[in-house]
């Protein structure tokens, strides 16, 4: 099976560096339409999906390989290698923000920063850190996603997307979570919120910059500030912006701050 086929990588614009694109949890490369255009008079844009999202090919999905963080990092990287990609950008979201950083440590010198959108390195609270979710709160969400897949979707999309003025937002992240195969949303999401890369983040070498938004339920401004703290020499951005999908609910926002940075 081809990599591109697998991942169902799309690859758009001109110029001789690239950015990778990489969708949150629940998502597919679709959300990053509003932010990827922008880039595409000036560099060669990579975005693909996840395997178990999108037109990804769900026959690729192995529960062993994708039981942690490191499963999906070697996809990124395979696909980096399969383009030939050298002192790339990488521009993650939610749980893509670690398994780029993860990425950026397995293969130095395929990108040369890492742009990480509501990253969290952890979850569940712990001694002297503050990830938001207590243990029992993580097992309560796993649950009522394991539970009833749709019920779970409608709820916690208009709380995650955080734009109340704007339903049609959380309604099209609500569709994304329900077109998600039910069996791999529940594994993945497991693999999501226990998931701990705090010790990873001073091995990240890459020029980072953390991108955050206000009132965010699921990635909050303490942790935000935690990864850049973490991250040697990496800069913070607030963004005008409240929730955790900037990438539809503010992405001129998102496309001033990476051009910034870039």
């Amino acid at each position: 099976m081809s990599v591109f086929d697998r991942n169902n990588v799309t690859i758009n614009g001109t110029g001789e560096r690239a950015i990778v694109f990489s969708h949150g949890f629940g998502c597919d490369q679709n959300m990053w339409r509003f932010v990827a255009s922008a880039f595409e008079d000036r560099f060669q844009t990579v975005l693909f999906d996840h395997v178990g999202a999108g037109k990804s090919d769900l026959s690729a999905y192995d529960s062993e390989k994708y039981s942690s963080l490191d499963g999906y990092a070697d996809d990124v990287v395979e696909i980096g290698e399969a383009i030939g990609l050298r002192q790339a950008i990488f521009v993650g979201h939610s749980v893509s923000a670690m398994i780029g950083a993860l990425a950026s440590i397995k293969a130095p010198g395929m990108f040369e920063a890492l742009v990480l959108v509501g990253p969290s390195p952890r979850y569940i609270d712990d001694s002297g850190y503050r990830g938001g979710f207590s243990a029992d709160d993580i097992e309560e969400l796993l649950a009522s996603l394991a539970d009833n897949h749709m019920g779970w979707s409608m709820a916690m999309a208009p709380a995650i997307m955080g734009n109340p003025d704007n339903p049609d937002l959380a309604q099209e992240l609500a569709d994304s979570f329900c077109r998600t195969d039910p069996a791999i949303a529940r594994a993945f999401a497991r693999v999501t919120f226990t998931s701990d890369n705090r010790t990873d983040l001073p091995r990240v070498t890459a020029r980072t910059l953390v991108l955050q938004c206000r009132e965010d339920i699921i990635a909050s401004e303490e942790v935000g500030e935690y990864v850049r703290d973490h991250i040697p020499g990496s800069e913070m951005v607030i963004l005008n912006a409240t929730g955790h999908c900037p990438n539809l609910s503010a992405p001129k926002e998102v496309v001033a701050a990476i051009r910034a940075f870039v």
